[in-house]
């Protein structure tokens, strides 16, 4: 069998293999199906931690495809940027030893490096926030020269990209720093280092065996990796030097780091509770707003990125779009995804399978709605959403502080379409023109829901509004073309 596979045998391929800690599926497995089956991710493995015990685990799809063998308790995951998270473990580690402080610059543990990079901090490598010059070009996943030493070389000659801490900027040159000063100050390499004080304190076998080297070296039991090119999936492969490794050479099982969230929140691998929140706690810009991949993603602490928001906020490794470890500790309570696509983003729904456990996590809750948002969606669950304009309209009278952008309720109507709610979505999205006029986007989303609806008259008129405000609008232009053309 190639590489490249029909869509449709993916999907019946994924439910030819479920294997559950409980021995029959359950609500967290019919759910784990629709979420493969949605993002078209051929294999996954899950662990979920409450109250410091692994309560389920289980094994769906196919970790190779090409052979039909299926996901199993054996099954190691390459785990790419999750590798961060342990790298950062081993600073806090080195910390706790006394050898190291997180604020203070590098050149106290590196000499050999431009003056430039000197005054910058150990955190702020760890929180990507330092500035300098990445060796990896990360559009392509390769490193900037062909060869590690000539890549070295010409980074070391390339001037700082920002003043450190203006923001944040995803960068491996920071990890390949934070591995040397591991090194230089643990008397081991860090890949030694990692092993000794976490992966065997922890008892995490499946993940010493598989060692550093990702998808470049053999591994027993390993997922292959895959993308989809074109609508077409494809055999994935990636690989970084050793000296890059801390910042994503690993690979493991959803079990085993299930293991090591608890061993990490149990003290057993830090001493001091001070030291976990060094590690979780994430690093400020200069103009005192936190940043990070996303509006999600919008925090960055030492090798973690953080989900910083008012109700359940959460630590959540993620690691080549493909797995994801969230740590709610507010709630007690960790689910890791493993998966063997990158492109499977488990980190866009792994807040919803929370809600299982927390029920004002829920979407269908409003969880991650703003406060206005979500005092909205209250009353319109009781007025019914034909009401929305009216209804902000008479919020607005009563609270001067009600406000909603543009952008939160565009994503609150797209919100509303997996929970088979086109109609409501459809008056969100006509709430949306109707308080910004002049969005292009506003109105191209009006356009999309009505099309759906199967209403081309209507979404007609929305595209060629959208493209009427912005004449880059691509989309508009190409659902014009074919609503006119009939196809």
């Amino acid at each position: 069998m190639t590489g490249i596979l029909k869509t449709g045998f993916i999907a019946l391929l994924i439910f030819s293999c479920n294997i559950s800690v409980f021995g029959q599926a359950d609500s967290i497995d019919f759910f784990i199906q629709n979420q493969m089956q949605k993002h078209r991710i051929p294999g996954l493995q899950l662990a979920i931690v409450r109250h410091g015990k692994i309560i389920k685990t289980g094994n769906y799809g196919l970790a190779n495809l090409q052979d039909s063998i299926p996901v199993s308790d054996k099954t190691v995951f390459t785990i790419n940027s999750i590798t961060k998270a342990f790298t950062g473990v081993a600073i806090v580690q080195l910390v706790e030893a006394g050898k190291l402080k997180l604020d203070a610059p590098i050149s106290e543990y590196l000499t050999d490096i431009p003056d430039t990079w000197k005054p910058l901090t150990v955190q702020q490598l760890l929180s990507h926030i330092s500035g300098i010059p990445d060796i990896v070009n990360e559009e392509e996943s390769v490193l900037i020269a062909d060869d590690p030493e000539e890549a070295w070389n010409k980074i070391l000659r390339m001037p700082n990209e920002f003043k450190a801490g203006e923001k944040f900027s995803y960068n491996q040159t920071n990890y390949l720093l934070l591995g040397r000063i591991i090194d230089k100050l643990s008397g081991m390499s860090f890949q030694e280092f990692i092993t000794k004080q976490q992966l065997e304190k922890v008892g995490m076998l499946k993940t010493i065996q598989s060692g550093f080297g990702a998808t470049k070296n053999i591994v027993a039991h390993a997922a292959c990796s895959y993308q989809y090119q074109k609508g077409q999936l494809r055999n994935m492969f990636f690989s970084f030097p050793p000296f890059l490794q801390t910042a994503a050479g690993m690979s493991s099982t959803a079990k085993e780091l299930a293991d090591w969230i608890i061993a990490l929140q149990s003290m057993q691998l830090l001493t001091q509770p001070a030291s976990l929140r060094a590690l979780w706690t994430p690093a400020v810009l200069n103009n005192g707003e936190t940043s990070g991949f996303s509006s999600l993603l919008n925090g960055y602490a030492a090798g973690w990125p953080v989900v910083k928001r008012t109700d359940h906020p959460a630590l959540a490794p993620v690691g080549g779009n493909r797995s994801a470890v969230f740590v709610y500790p507010n709630d007690d309570l960790s689910i890791i995804v493993l998966t063997n696509l990158s492109g499977g983003t488990p980190d866009v729904f792994i807040d919803e399978l929370a809600g299982l456990f927390i029920p004002d996590m829920k979407e269908a809750n409003g969880f991650g709605l703003s406060a206005s948002l979500r005092a909205l969606k209250i009353t319109l669950d009781k007025v019914g959403y034909k009401n929305a304009i009216e209804e902000v309209k008479k919020l607005k009278k009563a609270n001067t502080g009600f406000t909603v952008t543009e952008k939160e309720i565009n994503g609150w109507g797209y919100k509303l379409i997996p929970q088979k709610r086109i109609a409501d979505a459809l008056e969100i999205f006509k709430l949306n023109v109707y308080l910004y006029p002049t969005s292009a986007n506003a109105f191209d989303s009006l356009g999309e829901i009505y099309e759906e609806l199967g209403n081309n008259v209507s979404a007609l008129k929305n595209y060629e509004q959208s493209l009427k405000l912005d004449p880059q609008n691509k989309n508009a232009e190409q659902h014009i073309k074919q609503l006119r053309s009939g196809k």
